[in-house]
């Protein structure tokens, strides 16, 4: 089974969890589905690399780099440059510092809130057409 560009092999160590049923879940929530894809990816990983999450995610550069600066302005990645050996580039690692369960949180917060604007606007509406 395949779900995205994701296939089965990239996924095997998470197969217990089911990454496609969590992605899919986080993007019926509202997140980005390249956003979704990396908060599975590096859930269960201490840290990786942009090119570790790219191959692991099969997702371009240019859609990691725009679902990392999401998830850097949430605050929910740490992230540290470790010096190569020799006079080559720093590397930079990634990993959450938010767990799932606090991510799924934050997500049922922001939905609660909405459905409780939206039901304050039908009041109003209500009120307003009775007059």
């Amino acid at each position: 089974m395949q779900f995205g560009k994701l296939s089965d092999e990239q996924w095997a160590f998470l197969k217990p969890l089911r990454p496609q049923e969590l992605v899919e879940a986080l993007e019926a929530v509202g997140v980005k589905r390249n956003v979704a894809t990396i908060i599975v990816y590096l859930k269960d990983m201490d840290e990786a690399t942009s090119r570790d999450i790219e191959k692991g995610s099969e997702l371009r550069q240019p859609e990691v780099s725009i679902a990392m600066r999401t998830l850097r302005e949430k605050g929910w990645i740490a992230e540290r440059d470790v010096k190569g050996s020799g006079k080559g580039r720093t590397t930079r690692l990634y990993r959450l510092i938010m767990s799932i369960d606090e991510i799924i949180g934050h997500y049922e917060e922001e939905k609660r809130s909405e459905s409780s604007r939206a039901m304050q606007s039908i009041q109003r509406l209500k009120e307003i057409s009775a007059t």
